[in-house]
């Protein structure tokens, strides 16, 4: 855990300037990885590839699968995986999603999904700038976020079966500001773990931070993304 004065003091440790640069990296990476997923979902959605897919519900079941083996893997070996290893690993799972999620542009309507993302990429925007900018300590309320998407995933799994309309739209509206919550918990974090990397003297902090913060971000801004178009999206 990280004592609360080191992010009020950070500027004064020589941080700022290398947390701008972390960030900047971050960005860049989780901007390549959304458009690699949009344009490997928009390709196989209207490919041949996909009515194989659709008649295979388990090759579906796989990939997820293999997502979230690429999550695990990235988080937990991002200090042993070399710079390179680790681009091409997120790069590959950003593949891997825009499979998954080919399915969105054949159930919703593209000028749906173009709205939900300009949607998604403003209300992102915002919460990471004040995850960004807040002095509040937000590492107390990591256990409590675990929970709550622990919670959430039950739920999810609970009406999959039950297939509840009242309880869908509640679960919708919680996913939304569960994940703009932990947009911003998430970028405090990634601001937390450089300075970190920078006390252990870390010579690819820039690198590491950028991917892992990359991948965290990523994955919020593509469940905002989900959660939106399930609200608001206009089916075909």
């Amino acid at each position: 855990m990280y004592n609360h004065t080191y992010l009020r003091n950070y500027p004064e440790l020589g941080f700022s300037e290398t947390f701008s640069a972390v960030l900047r990296r971050v960005y860049l990476w989780m901007t390549l990885g959304l458009l690699v997923t949009a344009v490997t979902a928009a390709f196989v959605s209207g490919s041949p590839l996909f009515q194989v897919l659709a008649g295979q519900p388990l090759i579906f079941l796989v990939l997820m699968l293999a997502e979230i083996g690429l999550v695990i893997g990235l988080s937990r070996g991002i200090n042993r995986l070399s710079p390179s290893t680790a681009m091409l690993l997120f790069l590959a799972y950003a593949v891997l999603n825009g499979v998954t999620l080919s399915v969105l542009f054949v159930v919703y309507t593209l000028g749906s999904v173009a709205a939900t993302f300009l949607a998604t990429a403003g209300l992102f925007g915002a919460m990471s700038l004040i995850g960004y900018t807040t002095r509040l300590d937000l590492s107390k309320f990591g256990s409590f976020l675990l929970m709550g998407l622990i919670g959430l995933m039950i739920a999810m799994l609970v009406n999959l079966f039950w297939a509840n309309t009242v309880l869908g739209t509640i679960i919708t509206f919680v996913g939304i500001l569960f994940f703009l919550a932990l947009t911003i918990y998430d970028t405090q974090r990634i601001k937390r773990m450089t300075l970190q990397a920078l006390q252990m003297g870390d010579e690819n902090v820039q690198t590491r931070m950028g991917i892992l913060g990359a991948l965290s971000l990523y994955l919020d801004f593509i469940n905002i993304f989900l959660f939106l178009l399930r609200l608001g999206g206009r089916q075909r």
